[in-house]
């Protein structure tokens, strides 16, 4: 419909970097709570690091990172209870907005 292509990643926060290498993408959308013990926050550290300027769009069930997403790095959050429509909106927004640099 809007000519994406979604790659899913299930590895370890050590292959993220790897996989970001190797797939390049245009923009990431990462879930907060990964399971056992990992943490998308600690996962969007790590990607900020090496890719600063790689747009992030963090997936939570709690509505409370609308004022501190400075804070956390991410560049828009769309709580998990919300349509799909908003994800969308929420993505092609942050892919239509110049690249920073």
């Amino acid at each position: 419909r809007l000519g994406l292509v979604a790659e899913a990643f299930d590895g370890t926060s050590e292959d993220v970097d790897a996989v970001l290498d190797r797939l390049a993408p245009d923009l990431v959308v990462l879930d907060i709570r990964l399971g056992e013990g990992a943490s998308g926050l600690d996962l969007l550290q790590r990607i900020r690091t090496r890719h600063p300027h790689l747009p992030v769009v963090l997936c939570t069930a709690y509505d409370c990172f609308r004022h501190d997403l400075k804070s956390i790095a991410a560049d828009a959050y769309v709580v998990k209870s919300s349509d799909v429509d908003e994800l969308v909106r929420t993505v092609q927004s942050l892919l239509d907005r110049p690249p920073s640099r």
